[in-house]
């Protein structure tokens, strides 16, 4: 862990280094957050990098989220995950399912980005696979604007768990 006071004396390139995959293969996230320092807060921390997403293009926003791997999809199952995402999904039991299981995910992951052109994005830090797959059914008759709000809101709380796992509150 690294303390705040240290966070906010970093140079950007070094701060973009220690924290540029807390956003799905999207540096540029904490390039436009670290900008933004210094935190007052973890917590300013947190809303600096949700602000950094929430300010960018709606092209650059798609990219993010298209970023994100499919919640017991093809990528968990050949190992090419960000190592953050990997631990977040075994935390949820994903990387336990059964062949029924999987095919259930992989079924709802493939109406889910047909319908919406992205992956179905959940903060899945101390969920369970069940409570996932309800999510799932939940959004999945969601109009598109909506869903595309769940997901930036849902990436907000990915940013908030990866963050207060690396970053000390001072």
């Amino acid at each position: 862990m690294i303390s705040l006071s240290d966070v906010n004396v970093l140079p950007i390139d070094s701060f973009v280094d220690r924290f540029g995959d807390v956003a799905e293969h999207s540096p540029w996230v904490a390039e436009a957050a670290g900008a933004l320092r210094p935190f007052a807060s973890r917590e300013a921390m947190v809303l600096a990098f949700a602000q950094a997403v929430r300010t960018a293009p709606r092209s650059l926003q798609l990219k993010l989220v298209n970023a994100h791997p499919d919640l017991a999809g093809r990528a968990a199952r050949a190992g090419s995950m960000a190592a953050d995402s990997v631990k977040e999904q075994a935390g949820a039991g994903l990387d336990t399912l059964t062949d029924e299981e999987y095919a259930r995910f992989t079924d709802l992951n493939d109406r889910y980005r047909a319908r919406f052109g992205f992956p179905f994005i959940l903060a899945v830090k101390g969920a369970t696979k069940h409570r996932i797959l309800e999510s799932f059914a939940e959004r999945v008759g969601n109009a598109p604007a909506v869903e595309f709000e769940n997901a930036l809101g849902q990436i907000a709380r990915i940013f908030r768990f990866r963050i207060e796992d690396r970053v000390s509150p001072d």
